[in-house]
């Protein structure tokens, strides 16, 4: 089918009225996402002069944000006569299938702000969730991030998150540890007791009271007599590796100074013939 004069003319004559239309509708919608970034910025600094909490600030920056967008958007379209009614109409008709695809994405959505709104944890924090243990480097809508130890970055989905159980060691600012330790059968065990005490007295951020280091023998072994130690940190001065490391050490080293065997199993292998 070949365009006559008149169809390029008709073809013309709609673009001159569609262009200019459709230039403001985009005008609109890049003012309208300049406008929401500054609005969500200026929402996050108010409530911080209000001292409110960081994430429920996070939260009401970014609907703000998107809310605008959204309307934006919505402006935009009706410069090019975008039938919304239509639209809307046509979401119904296909409301099952956009549904069903994006339910996913809904739970993660609520879950997001539920999570912002109960704070089970704050961004820094050290939690265990998942199955995955890090700090909180941001909380999303959709999705919460961590940082794990040995540095991977992990984005786990807020269902997953919210619906799961969530271990925060940032909300108590003490941890129990504790490891095991064998002695020669032939040791004094209340030297033992004392050598250990002390050692683990010395290392700053250890707790010494309430509760106080205990040093408790549970078993006999093929060739020690093992006790278990446990012991508090206050975690704000001193981190959960490095209290595990420096306690070690120092009981490793005091028992050597006290002469105290630290024995370990031995084979013997005999020839015969």
């Amino acid at each position: 089918m070949e365009f006559t004069q008149s169809s390029w003319e008709q073809l013309l004559e709609q673009a001159i009225v569609f262009l200019p239309k459709l230039f403001f509708g985009i005008v609109i919608f890049l003012v309208a996402w300049f406008f929401a970034n500054l609005a969500a910025k200026a929402v996050s600094r108010a409530l911080a002069l209000r001292n409110t909490d960081r994430e429920v600030s996070l939260l009401l920056s970014r609907v703000t944000r998107w809310a605008i967008v959204i309307w934006g958007l919505f402006l935009g379209l009706q410069q090019v006569d975008f039938n919304l009614t239509g639209f809307v109409a046509g979401l119904g008709v296909v409301g099952f299938t956009i549904g069903f695809a994006f339910q996913d994405i809904a739970k993660n959505f609520m879950a997001g702000i539920l999570l912002l709104l109960q704070q089970p944890f704050d961004i820094g924090d050290s939690i265990e969730v998942a199955g995955y243990l890090g700090t909180v480097t941001d909380i999303e809508i959709r999705s919460t991030a961590l940082r794990t130890p040995d540095g991977k970055h992990v984005i786990i989905p807020n269902a997953e998150v919210f619906t799961g159980v969530i271990t925060n060691y940032s909300r108590s600012p003490r941890r129990r540890l504790q490891f095991e330790v064998g002695v020669a059968y032939n040791s004094d065990l209340e030297q033992v007791t004392e050598v250990v005490r002390q050692a683990i007295s010395r290392i700053e951020g250890v707790i010494q009271d309430d509760p106080a280091p205990r040093i408790v023998f549970n078993t006999f072994g093929d060739s020690a007599i093992n006790l278990t130690l446990y012991y508090w940190v206050d975690v704000a001065t001193l981190g959960i590796f490095d209290a595990q490391d420096r306690a070690l050490k120092a009981v490793k080293l005091a028992l050597e100074e006290a002469d105290i065997e630290i024995p370990y199993p031995t084979r013997a292998v005999v020839n015969k013939g």
